[in-house]
């Protein structure tokens, strides 16, 4: 059976210039952190739930997954990581070495703002979703287990379609 987790553990939300700050190198998460997060949310199996109702019911009554927001900043018209994402995904790598996980599977998922045309924005989203699984593999991460998508700007994260928050990288986890 597999299962794709939406819980989009956000990389990438901001091209700000704060955000680029000497303080937001250091990751202020562990890898074991990351992975009891990732653990805790693909329900391995320690916790289940049935649901009895209708199927509305228990929509209704599903918990949405937590989200896990790290800062993979990219500058604006770039797929280049900033060094604060490099120490995010530096905590990533790491994590995704672990045993509780090797089994899964990930999307890297890149977006863009809608500034630019749709063709280079498709170009630009691809380029930074690559960037990003380079770098994990680069870091000894099976290629295998990672899935790079471009979206462009066709699912923005905030309403603004012009909003740099929709300048990011998402992951999903995907457990077989």
């Amino acid at each position: 059976m597999i299962g794709r987790l939406s819980f989009a553990f956000s990389l990438a939300l901001t091209v700000l210039p704060s955000v680029a700050r000497a303080d937001n190198m250091v990751a202020s998460y562990s890898p074991q952190q990351l992975v009891e997060f990732m653990v805790e949310q693909a329900d391995l199996g320690a916790a289940r739930a049935l649901c009895v109702g209708t199927k509305s019911e228990c929509a209704a009554s599903k918990q949405e997954p937590k989200g896990f927001d790290m800062m993979l900043t990219f500058d604006l018209d770039s797929a280049e990581l900033r060094p604060e994402a490099r120490a995010n995904l530096e905590v990533v790598a790491a994590a995704l070495k672990d045993d509780r996980i090797r089994t899964a599977k990930f999307r890297v998922e890149g977006h863009t703002d809608a500034m630019g045309t749709e063709a280079y924005n498709m170009d630009l989203s691809e380029a930074r979703a690559l960037a990003v699984t380079q770098f994990l593999v680069e870091r000894d991460i099976d290629p295998a287990r990672i899935i790079a998508i471009g979206h462009g700007k066709l699912k923005p994260r905030v309403d603004d379609p012009y909003d740099p928050a929709n300048r990011r990288v998402e992951l999903t986890l995907t457990i077989e």
